[in-house]
């Protein structure tokens, strides 16, 4: 096995596929040639092949991902002490159009629940929802006696708490509806209570207007207000009877994997990512949308310095200009809290070998594959189009991944270096970049992509993903659902009464 890798034939350094010691001698197969290590160099961490000069462009993935502060030796260690990022604020853009052709799969199909209203679910559970923080308690409560009304056909009770709903202004309290609304309508919930208090600003009779305008199934929905009846939680219990005695008539069926929506989405990233996990995922999206299914690929902070290769694949002028309106909003709504565009790399995706955010982004974005990007949708905003769209969120885990199920995605594939055990109100289906990650926490870990290290084509473990990821929408569990580990968040941008 190399134990480094020059991913692009531009490329001025090349990544550590494994620990390496200062003064050893690595072969590097696309140089046709060797580099003497100069310091020991961690996994996943960059080489320079060759001297490079202070002030000049260091290419990764083909592309800048900063400038050398400093001479870097051949051999040398390059990351954050000798390399800076070359972002900056809002910048104008041109429209280069590339228009992908995407090859045609064989039709592919899941065992799911069909629905009325919308896309096919790939779970059947029970749902509450409160619309406002105050009665979360309220939920769980209720959550907990509902587990009694498992099995024959309902898959679990949730409770999706949250800390808003009440006293926001604005913007952000319309994001706040609109994504409590998009749950109500999720096609995994085959019954949802949505649980108000009474006197709240986004109660349940606002909420109902973005149900009605949205289209969805009354007979899998019930409403209770906890100020209007005596024992909420009786009333609420027997509402919840209601939704169960309803769902133990669905079944599942076989479906086309066109109507499944996948959120791509990375976190706990290493210098790994963009090598092995974030190309699957890649691979596994235009499988995927040639079979007439959708992917979404969100955390647009994480698109900084690799978003005019999005731009590039944008099918229409009208999704470019959208585009570079994400990109430059963004950037805008960092500056408005007078923070700089490329404070991104966490101090974990640094220790793994990410140093800037171009080098992040270039990796991140790889998660899209190469499909041309057919939509570009507001944050809260739901999936119309079939094939790849962009959507607008943040680059935190759970907001993102909330973001993504509220968009319609029936699961997310989150690919990770350093692993993390968080579930979103979507199955999270875990993928490490790296072997010993997988091993180290088989119980946070779904899928190792970090075996194409030691071998095996990008092909291959990305069609393996797509059948693992058939399974899934059949009824196997994820990891993040045997632990019970759910949860939802909502992005919060404005003041607070």
């Amino acid at each position: 096995m190399n134990k480094v890798i020059k991913i692009n034939d531009n490329d001025m350094v090349a990544v550590a596929l494994q620990p390496i010691k200062a003064g050893e001698t690595v072969h590097v197969s696309a140089l046709r040639g060797c580099v003497t290590v100069t310091e020991d160099i961690k996994m996943g961490h960059k080489i320079a092949l060759r001297d490079i000069k202070a002030g000049e462009p260091v290419i990764k993935y083909g592309f800048p991902i900063g400038e050398a502060k400093s001479d870097i030796a051949k051999g040398g260690h390059v990351h954050t002490e000798n390399l800076r990022t070359l972002l900056s604020s809002a910048k104008e853009y041109s429209w280069q159009p590339v228009h992908p052709v995407m090859k045609q799969h064989e039709p592919s199909y899941f065992n799911g629940y069909k629905r009325k209203v919308g896309r096919a679910g790939i779970r059947n559970e029970l749902w509450i929802i409160p619309t406002v923080g105050c009665v979360n308690d309220i939920c769980e409560s209720l959550a907990d006696r509902a587990k009694s009304l498992l099995g024959d056909g309902i898959d679990n009770v949730r409770a999706f708490t949250h800390p808003y709903g009440c006293s926001q202004l604005s913007e952000d309290q319309e994001n706040t509806r609109k994504i409590l609304a998009d749950l109500v309508t999720h096609p995994n919930a085959g019954g949802v209570l949505l649980l108000g208090l009474g006197c709240e600003n986004s109660g349940i009779d606002t909420i109902k207007k973005y149900l009605d305008e949205y289209g969805y199934d009354a007979e899998r929905a019930r409403f209770l207000i906890a100020q209007e009846v005596d024992d909420e939680l009786e009333a609420g219990f027997e509402l919840l009877k209601e939704l169960a005695l309803r769902m133990r008539s669905d079944k599942r069926e076989q479906c086309s994997a066109a109507e499944l929506v996948v959120g791509l989405k990375c976190g706990g990233s290493d210098g790994l990512s963009g090598i092995t996990a974030n190309p699957t995922i890649g691979g596994f999206s235009d499988l995927l949308i040639s079979c007439g299914g959708s992917t979404i690929l969100t955390e647009v902070p994480e698109m900084f310095g690799a978003e005019t290769l999005l731009m590039g694949r944008c099918e229409t002028e009208e999704n470019y200009e959208k585009t570079v309106k994400l990109i430059n909003d963004f950037k805008a709504y960092f500056e408005s809290y007078g923070q700089p565009v490329y404070e991104n790399p966490s101090p974990c995706n640094r220790a793994g070998g990410i140093t800037t955010l171009e080098d992040k982004a270039l990796g991140c974005t790889q998660k899209s594959g190469s499909a041309p990007v057919m939509d570009v949708l507001k944050y809260a905003d739901r999936v119309k189009a079939h094939g790849l769209s962009l959507l607008s969120a943040p680059g935190n885990d759970l907001v993102a991944s909330t973001a993504l199920a509220a968009a319609g995605a029936q699961l997310v594939l989150f690919s990770t270096g350093r692993g993390t055990p968080f579930g979103c109100p979507a199955p999270t289906v875990k993928i490490s970049s790296n072997s010993e990650l997988a091993a180290k926490k088989s119980n946070w870990i779904d899928f190792d992509a970090g075996t194409l290290v030691h071998g095996g084509t990008l092909h291959d473990r990305a069609l393996d993903l797509f059948n693992f990821v058939l399974e899934v929408a059949s009824g196997k569990k994820t990891r993040n659902e045997i632990n019970n580990f759910q949860g939802m968040a909502i992005f919060k941008n404005g003041a607070t009464l």
